[in-house]
């Protein structure tokens, strides 16, 4: 059977809207991928990483103190001496007058190289605690930075979810006005034969025209948020894209085993006890001053003297002279501070006092922490009971608009009480969509408290 020009274009068009659903397909951005391109291209997240690296660095051994110094020093110096010296009422064993002394461009070098090396053998434990307490340190900025990740992967979130709410509520404002144009069309059928008045076909534009403000309204909110999950994302800020709109909820004998261990796995509670950790080597550290310290030295030097020709003999020259000399020291030193006015004893008594404050915080955090989980888990409940009878609402409000529009083509209601019907499905449908992603980001919440934020599907 031939093809025929309506054939074809039916053919193109089909081609078209595949074509637009696959690319469509291509610029869907999965939870998965949101949360790969924040942890490589946000900027809270990258100076949290350098911070960690920043410590990495100092926890170094490069940096504890236990390497010795080594320095290396040298030095040249020129001399040229132009000297006369006179020997008045001075006479020869001849009688003559004794003849003044000249010396011209008399020339010198002096050179010198040396080397020093010091190690501290013992500072009265002080560089061992001090070590320690930069390991306890890198361990609290990772830390840290995982509570930086945590609160950008929850803000990340909250916005990638309000773009799949409005992008859900696009799609139902678009039925909504689907349906009003469908209305309208047959307000004006029945209007031509006689049915109705022209007062249903000017209320059907009314509803066109709120239900068409609806969608630009959304779309416009739509855009805006999509381009605050750029931000997040640190892409270009007109990067179009789809999202994932399924949602997929934690079983609760999980959620119960996550909230069991809270206690170890909370990054705040983990951040304190790390704190606690460093001030105990403060005190230490304080405590080493009243230890002697002992050190060693040692060092090597090079000298090269090449003196001027000099001579206090009359019309005679005598040769400079070159000196070369090598040198080699040890030695050992012993410093004891044995009274330094009370400095290291108030210092101790200061760190003292700073870990008892530190075990207050943690204790006063250990409490705020056991708080706020359990107001997550309530609010988390409530929401996903709010959820579900949002879920049977829509259902009901489902099955009134379809027999209100049976009703409705039958005449046996008016257009205002199928508009009523139509805004009851339209408000239960958005309704639906916002308890889902507030059920979704409560759990989240919960989840970061528990700290299991990064650790299982979201």
């Amino acid at each position: 059977m031939p093809i025929t020009m309506k054939n074809k274009i039916q053919l193109a068009l089909l081609m078209f809207c595949l074509g637009m659903g696959l690319q469509a397909q291509d610029k869907l951005l999965s939870k998965e991928d949101a949360v790969a391109l924040a942890l490589e291209n946000n900027f809270g997240i990258n100076v949290a990483k350098n911070q960690v690296e920043i410590a990495d660095n100092n926890q170094g051994i490069l940096n504890s103190g236990y390497l010795p110094t080594l320095s290396g020093s040298a030095s040249a110096n020129y001399n040229e001496l132009n000297s006369t010296t006179e020997y008045p009422g001075q006479f020869e064993a001849n009688g003559d007058p004794r003849a003044d002394l000249d010396i011209d461009e008399a020339e010198s070098q002096t050179y010198n190289a040396g080397l020093n090396v010091n190690y501290t053998l013992f500072d009265g434990l002080g560089r061992l605690y001090n070590y320690k307490r930069l390991k306890e340190q890198y361990q609290l900025t990772e830390l840290q930075a995982r509570e930086t990740i945590e609160n950008t992967i929850l803000q990340l979130f909250s916005i990638y979810y309000e773009v799949a709410r409005l992008t859900e509520n696009e799609n139902v404002l678009e039925q909504t006005l689907d349906i009003s144009r469908e209305r309208f069309k047959r307000s004006e059928y029945a209007f031509e034969y006689g049915q109705n008045t022209k007062l249903d076909i000017l209320n059907a534009q009314v509803d066109i025209t709120n239900d068409s403000i609806g969608v630009l309204n959304v779309r416009q909110q739509l855009a805006n948020t999509k381009r605050d999950l750029n931000v997040i994302l640190n892409q270009n800020l007109n990067e179009d894209y789809t999202v994932d709109t399924l949602i997929t909820f934690i079983p609760e004998l999980e959620l119960e085993a996550f909230i069991g261990q809270s206690n170890i796995n909370n990054v705040a509670l983990l951040q304190t006890e790390k704190n606690l950790n460093i001030n105990a080597y403060d005190i230490k550290v304080q405590r080493s001053g009243y230890l002697p310290s002992i050190g060693l030295n040692g060092s090597y030097g090079w000298n090269l003297n090449q003196s001027a020709p000099f001579s206090f003999i009359p019309n005679q020259i005598i040769p400079g002279s070159n000196r070369t000399s090598y040198n080699l020291g040890l030695g050992a030193s012993l410093t004891w501070n044995l009274f330094d006015g009370g400095g290291t004893s108030v210092r101790v008594r200061n760190a003292k006092i700073a870990y008892k404050n530190q075990e207050l915080l943690k204790n006063q955090i250990s409490l705020e922490v056991a708080r706020d989980i359990e107001n997550a888990r309530a609010i988390y409940e409530n929401r996903l009971k709010i959820y579900t009878i949002q879920e049977q609402n829509v259902l009901t409000n489902q099955n009134n608009f379809e027999r209100s529009k049976e009703q409705f083509q039958l005449g046996r209601i008016t257009s205002i009480e199928f508009r009523q019907a139509q805004i009851n499905l339209l408000n239960a449908l958005t309704n639906k969509n916002l308890a889902k992603y507030d059920a979704k980001l409560a759990e989240l919440q919960l989840l970061q408290l528990t700290g299991q934020l990064l650790n299982v599907a979201l």
